[in-house]
């Protein structure tokens, strides 16, 4: 049998905050975060917006068994497709949720129960056929599948988050989301974190202009997403978490101007496949 070496990225939601579907939001999509890596073989879901459930719905078709879903935080706009998620209903799946950097008095199975709770939603989450739930030590490295390397870093978010990092086959992906910088400063974890890396997609809420209008909301501008990029050497930057007050006209403006200034540089749009 000769090893799968496939290695790409799909993204299934690519707004952040809430989700913004309609014609003006059409080119880019309004769907939340959520990311399905395939390395390997082997399907990695990063974050369960409303992007999850479209994704779930293909999986799905499948006959799904083993699935793993990772979390860069538990904010209602990364979580809110876990409901929907239709392989979670599917006696062919065995499912685990993996979360970092949660609050110290709570885990991610009790969040995702309150996800799940009257009146909230008709029925609790232990309706899941067959899932587990795995709380880990950010920064601590892991390896998920055999000869996948999955690293992780803390991000600044209010309650927290986590970046993640996907080695495999010498080459890297990096999802850094959900995170604030310093003006006029380099956040010199993340630089260190994503160093040399293949794709970085990185959250890109706010133009500089409006971010000045939004310090202490945890999120970052397309224009610190390059200089972490060139500072970190890193090959692609790919624009994530988009404002839902960002429509398609003003995507457009922002991917142009990025990519002007560091070539290659794309924003994410659902359905956008790459490959590190």
């Amino acid at each position: 049998m000769t090893e799968d070496t496939d290695f790409h990225v799909r993204f299934w939601g690519v707004r952040g905050s809430i989700a913004c579907p309609g014609p003006e939001t059409v080119r880019y999509g309004g769907n939340t975060a959520c990311l399905e890596v395939r390395v390997g073989g082997h399907r990695l879901i990063i974050d369960g917006g409303t992007g999850l459930r479209p994704l779930g719905n293909e999986i799905a078709k499948e006959s799904p068994g083993e699935l793993d879903v990772f979390f860069t935080h538990a904010h209602f706009d990364h979580v809110c497709g876990v409901p929907f998620f239709k392989p979670a209903y599917m006696t062919s799946t065995r499912l685990r949720f993996w979360a970092g950097n949660l609050l110290p008095e709570t885990t991610l199975e009790t969040t995702l129960c309150h996800l799940m709770i009257a009146p909230l939603f008709p029925v609790p989450i232990h309706v899941f056929t067959a899932c587990n739930f795995r709380d880990f030590a950010v920064g601590q490295p892991m390896e998920v599948r055999p000869g996948v390397s999955l690293n992780t870093c803390r991000l600044n978010h209010p309650n927290g988050a986590c970046g993640y990092r996907i080695d495999y086959g010498g080459r890297s992906l990096c999802i850094i989301t959900d995170t604030e910088h310093v003006a006029g400063e380099l956040d010199r974890t993340i630089v260190e974190f994503v160093r040399d890396a293949d794709i970085m997609v990185y959250d890109a809420m706010f133009t500089e202009e409006e971010y000045r209008q939004h310090v202490g909301w945890g999120h970052s501008t397309w224009e610190q997403a390059l200089r972490v990029a060139d500072a970190a050497n890193v090959r692609q930057v790919a624009l994530f978490h988009h404002s839902p007050d960002h429509d398609d006209r003003a995507m457009e403006r922002i991917e142009a101007a990025a990519a002007a200034a560091r070539p290659g540089t794309v924003a994410a749009r659902e359905g956008m496949i790459l490959r590190p």
